[in-house]
């Protein structure tokens, strides 16, 4: 009987697979990615829990939290990079 392997994955490469890199992404999808933002409420707590990190005095919970808002920032890093390079690109209508 044939085992499956299972390789690590990060969050990001299963977005990627789900945006399908190798086809192009509509403008206006990239306009409205660009858009995204986290809401004030979530940058001020991210930076309450970044002073107790640097502190050293984050709970467990809290770092839990700040791996998750890291994670997010960073596949909406690499979400909108790709819309900025769909967008830079020279329009193929006529």
């Amino acid at each position: 009987m044939k085992t499956a392997t299972l390789s690590h994955q990060t969050e990001a490469e299963v977005w990627l697979r789900i945006l399908h890199p190798d086809r192009e992404l509509p403008p206006r999808v990239a306009r409205a990615i660009l858009s995204l933002s986290f809401p004030e409420a979530d940058v001020v707590q991210m930076h309450e829990l970044s002073a107790k990190a640097r502190a050293g005095t984050l709970t467990p919970e809290e770092d839990a939290l700040m791996d998750n808002f890291e994670r997010v920032g960073s596949i909406l890093s690499i979400l909108k990079s790709k819309a900025r390079q769909v967008l830079k690109r020279p329009s193929r209508s006529a």
